[in-house]
């Protein structure tokens, strides 16, 4: 289920009313939000409580060996998938599922969501669009709620036009292509409806699903290797272009022949 939040949104358009703006869309976690220490913090108590539970149940102990946050980024950079690390850290294969559900409980809980922290760049390059005059959609798979307290506060709020997100507070780190899909879809058949731009627009994201949203919306995609996917998977996924962070991705694709093809 789609979540829009409306209110960026509207104060933007009431400010420049009568103005069809071209349009970026962008990730929210990855290009603007670094997850790396709640990732990781998410996994070292996850092993925690499943060690707990497991001795409780079987009055045994867990032989637990969590990986560095090195390792674990790493991993999640390859995209390995969590059965993968979580063997590697000592979960039986038959708990797995147990784990996987601390994990999700955990992943959005106030205490973890704390350590949220904002991309060096992030608002330089939020800056740039808004002094290119090019309208900021967040598509994003974290509930709008969350997105908008995290932006206001750092400050960011008068920076985005609208947040289109989920509704479940799962989603984001299960990151299903369809769900990125749907979302990219409404989110611009909505700016069109507004009278926004968006025949040669960019989506900008750090995994797999804004990529193939934006192949299969017919935009441009940029990828960032700044967030839970390398350079080298992000390759195989051959977006239209690599950048190493937001602002650079930004400077580009406000200068780029691409972008003004029309």
């Amino acid at each position: 289920m789609t979540v829009c939040d409306s209110s960026l949104r509207t104060v933007s358009a009431a400010q420049r009313m009568g103005n069809a703006q071209q349009v970026v869309f962008c990730d929210f976690d990855g290009p603007i939000v670094d997850v790396s220490e709640r990732y990781y913090r998410t996994y070292r108590r996850g092993l925690t409580e499943i060690a707990l539970v497991y001795r409780q149940e079987s009055c045994r102990e867990l032989a637990i060996t969590p990986l560095s946050k090195q390792d674990f980024w790493r991993h999640k950079q390859a995209r390995m998938p969590d059965l993968t690390i979580a063997l590697h850290s000592g979960v039986p294969e038959d708990w797995f599922e147990r784990y996987m559900h601390q994990i999700e409980n955990l992943v959005n809980h106030t205490s973890l969501l704390r350590w949220d922290r904002i991309q060096p760049t992030a608002k330089a390059a939020l800056t740039r669009l808004r002094q290119a005059n090019i309208r900021l959609i967040l598509v994003t798979l974290r509930h709008p709620r969350q997105v908008n307290a995290f932006l206001k506060a750092k400050g960011l709020d008068c920076l985005i036009d609208g947040v289109y997100g989920a509704s479940s507070n799962v989603a984001a780190y299960r990151n299903r292509v369809e769900q990125k899909r749907e979302l990219l879809r409404e989110a611009i058949t909505q700016q069109i409806s507004q009278g926004h731009c968006t025949q040669h627009s960019w989506m900008i994201g750090d995994t797999e699903a804004e990529n193939l949203a934006a192949q299969a919306a017919g935009l441009s995609s940029a990828a960032l290797s700044c967030g839970v996917r390398s350079r080298d998977y992000l390759q195989t996924l051959e977006p239209t272009e690599i950048y190493d962070e937001l602002l650079t991705a930004v400077q580009n694709v406000v200068t780029s022949k691409h972008w003004w093809a029309a």
